[in-house]
Parts: structure tokens; sequence; C-alpha cells
């Protein structure tokens, strides 16, 4: 017996090394980086301030987080590392959120690694004609081509400006459009640096799950400065959001050594050695198991072999456990993909009805740039709505038609008169003639005058009411004007209140 789990154990363990030497020449050794990091809770320290971090402008630290921005018109706020980062290869994993009342949102937030640190500038709240790596997430359709929420990323040598009016869509070197506002748990950001190589996963903040990330940009031949610095920023325009950050986490990346040890290594003395301490341990433990039972023949049988392992319909149950819940899994996926593109149908319906009607507003500027009003405030339509403004349409269109036509017989009898006129000469036949054309055209002239005002007098004046006898006293009258007031009262105080918790501040 002991000679049987002598081999296997030593099965093992040569197994084990063995998956251990083809894994590691794939996977880089990753080592945490306290002084690039930040995570609640007690983030703040007792001066307010974060350790190995400074933040600046309009960001408000708390215990569990940093709000880079609130919920406030023209604000910006940033925070950045103050160490720079040695290392060549790295991972960082941003989670944050971004949430405001509006359906749409302004301006955005962006994570960067640069050759200087930071300070307030036009995007996104960090600097412009930056040396390094910027992250946008871009909350505001500037181009107006509804691809907003964006998330991108832009490489820049300290030459290049950000183009505000298109986004940055012919600057960027790549993203993905996904929307990062107002979820229900909070969004990561998972950006790696590897062999010249640079990766973009992002978590949609749908699930619960930390590991649900998806690919959203992976660049090859990509060439960083080294000793950059990390840093997050935010900026509001003329609409707002609030913009927290609740971790930043940095992972330094090491590639494994080529001079990992094998077993084809050790000696046969060495092997020797490690067969004869495993067979003594083995008898040590046989014989302290035996010594046990003798003294606790009432538990002998739960030391049972067949107890410490799953029996084969344990097994197969379990499989079909698994199998159930991967699938389960994949029908929410996909109930929630579902869901997502029932809402931009309903959103392009929307938008393509009112186009129909004229009711779209042009937005070429920034948030921040254009004054509210100005900002389209879309909702959402209705089938039966779509279908009674296409009917007032071609009631429209049949309308107009008529006219054309009213005008055009118009425009033909007054040519003939003319005509008739200018000959100088004419029969009393002819005379009577041109009297009958005036008075059709007269006619005419008056129908179309009515169908105008018709067209124009959408709803016709209501008839007065009937007079009805007075039983108000002026008491039950001014009583009831003080309960009213009273009641406008009440609820302009709670609407105030109601504005002041509404506020984000901490």
């Amino acid at each position: 017996m002991a000679i049987h789990v002598q081999s296997a154990t030593l099965f093992g363990v040569s197994f084990f090394f063995s998956l251990l030497s083809l894994t590691s020449g794939e996977n880089p050794h990753r080592r945490f980086e306290y002084q690039l990091s930040f995570k609640g809770p007690h983030l703040i320290q007792s001066d307010g301030s974060i350790p190995f971090w400074t933040h600046g402008g309009q960001a408000i630290p708390s215990d569990t987080s940093i709000r880079i921005t609130p919920s406030l018109r023209s604000q910006k706020g940033r925070i950045w590392t103050n160490q720079a980062n040695t290392h060549d290869h790295w991972e960082i994993e941003v989670v944050f959120r971004v949430s405001g009342r509006g359906r749409i949102g302004a301006d955005g937030l962006a994570i960067w690694y640069t050759v200087d640190k930071g300070v307030d500038g036009p995007v996104f709240g960090g600097p412009d004609m930056w040396n390094g790596m910027g992250v946008f997430f871009d909350s505001f359709d500037n181009d107006g081509q509804q691809n907003n929420p964006y998330v991108m990323v832009m490489l820049n040598d300290g030459t290049k400006s950000y183009d505000h009016q298109s986004d940055g869509s012919a600057q960027q070197l790549g993203g993905c459009l996904r929307d990062f506002r107002n979820k229900p748990y909070p969004v990561r950001a998972k950006i790696e640096y590897y062999k010249n190589s640079l990766t973009l996963m992002f978590h949609s903040g749908m699930s619960s799950n930390k590991a649900e990330y998806e690919l959203c940009l992976r660049a090859e031949n990509i060439q960083l400065p080294k000793n950059g610095y990390f840093g997050v920023s935010a900026a509001t325009g003329g609409l707002a959001d609030d913009h927290d950050v609740t971790s930043f986490l940095t992972h330094s990346l090491t590639p494994p050594s080529t001079d990992t040890p094998s077993l084809s290594n050790v000696s046969d003395e060495e092997k020797q050695k490690y067969e004869k301490e495993f067979t003594e341990y083995y008898e040590k433990l046989q014989k302290a198991e035996d010594e046990y039972k003798k003294e606790h023949p009432d538990k002998a049988r739960e030391l049972g072999e067949e107890e410490w392992f799953e029996s084969q319909n344990e097994r197969e149950l379990k499989q079909i456990l698994e199998g159930q819940t991967g699938i389960h899994v994949t029908v929410r996926d996909l109930g929630r993909k579902l869901d997502e593109i029932l809402g931009r149908q309903e959103r392009t319906l929307s938008q393509v009805s009112l186009l129909g009607t004229g009711q779209v507003q042009q937005v070429a500027q920034q948030g921040g740039q254009q004054p509210p009003h100005a900002v389209p405030q879309l909702d959402t339509i209705r089938r039966h709505e779509v279908d009674a403004i296409l009917s007032h349409q071609q009631e429209i269109v049949q309308t107009v038609r008529d006219m054309r036509v009213a005008v055009s017989d118009v425009q033909q009898k007054t040519n003939t008169l003319h005509m008739n006129q200018g000959q100088g000469r004419q029969s009393g036949g002819e005379a009577f003639n041109s009297q009958m054309v005036l008075h059709e055209l007269r006619d005419s002239l008056s129908s179309m005058r009515e169908d105008v005002q018709k067209i124009n007098l959408q709803k016709t004046p209501c008839p007065p009411p009937p007079s009805m006898p007075s039983c108000l006293s002026p008491l039950y009258f001014f009583l009831f004007m003080g309960a009213q007031l009273a009641v406008f009262v009440g609820y302009i105080f709670y609407r105030q209140n109601r504005e002041a918790a509404a506020k984000k501040f901490y």
C-alpha cells in the first residue's frame, strides 16, 4: 500500500511541476505596487490627503472614494501619483462610477499615463499637448454622430492638440462604444502594457461579477515613455455628472525567468532521499491513525476512505448542476443583451420620428461651451404616436396638393382674362364670359381663404359655459385660499430640503 501511494504522489508532484514549467513561460509575475495605488476604506488621512497621491481642482476625497468632479456645471478635478512608475511592464485597474440625473451627461473622465504630472486643462480636466497615453471616457456627443458614450485611447508625443469638435475620432488609437453612465454596479477598466502590447479591458457594471471583462482594444508595437506618472481627471460642462473613483490598483509585470528549475536536474541521490523521507512520514501517519482508531472505536467509521471522496452519482449531479448554472448565466447575459438592443431600437425610432417632424436640434459644440437650453432633450416615442404623426403628415400633404390645384386653376383663369382684355375688342357674349370668370375667380379665392383659416385655426373656440348660481360664501372662499397657501408653502420647503439632500458632497 505504501509503495502505491508513494508512486502516485511522485507522479502527481512531477505532473504539477511540468504544468508549472509550461505555464511559467506565458504568464508574467505580478507584484502589487502600493505607492502607485489607492483603495478604500480609510482612504484619506486626518489632514484630508491621500498617501502617495496629490489631488487638486474640485476633487473631494472621502473615506471610501474620491469624487473627481461633483454634479455641478463647469467643474474640473484631478488626482496624480507623487512618484513615477519605474517599471517597464505594468497593469492598472480603475474602478469608478459616472452618475447623473439627466439622460445625457458631460463631459467625461480620463485616465492618464504621462511623462509629467498634469494640471487643470481642457481635455477632460487634464492637460493638452501631453506626452504619453490618455484613456478617455467621453459622455457628450460633440460631433452629432450619436456615438457616445464612447471609450477611446489616444497617444500623444507632446505635439498634438485634442480635437473637441470631432471627439478626437481622427486622433484615436482605437476604442469601443460602451455605456458607462448610471450603472447598478461600479464600472471597471483594466489597462495592461506588457512587451510593447497595450490592452484595454472594460467591465460594463451590469453585474457584480468582478471578472466579467470584455476586450475593448488591443494594439501591438506601442512605445510608451518610461518613468511616467499615473493620474485621473474629469470635467463637466453645460451638463454635469458625478465622477467617483473607488480604487486605483497598480501591478508591475515581470517576465518569467528562463532558469526555472525542473525535475530533470534532480540527482538520483536526492530522489532516493525524498522517497525515504516520504516513506517514513507515511508510516508514521499510518501508525498514528491505527492508534487513534483503537482509542476511539466509535469514530473509526468516520475515517473511512469512502467518506473522503465523492461517489459517481454525486460527481454526475455536480456536473449537471454546474452545466445548469452555466446555462442560466448564458441566458441571463442573452437577456441583458436583448434589453440593450431593444433600448437602442427605441432610441433610434424616437430620433427617426423626430427627424420626420423637424424637431431635432443639431449639437455641434462641447457640453461646457454651449448654453443649457441648447442641449437636445430627446425622449422615447410610442408606436401609436408615430402612426398618428404619419397620418397627420399625409393629411397635410393632401391639403397642400388640393391648394396647389386650386392655385393652378386660378392662375389659368387669370391668364385667360388677361388675354381677353389685351385683344381690345370683345362681343357681348365674350363680356358675359369675362364676368363669369371673375365671379368664379372670386369664389375660388374665398374658398381658398377659408381653407387656410381652417388650417391655421387647429381648434375651434369652446362655447361659453352656462351660468351657474354661486354657492360659495366668502368665509369658505378665504378658508380654502388659506389652506391652499399653506400647502403651497409646505411644498416649497419640502422641495428645498430634497434639493439640499440631493447635493452629493461629502
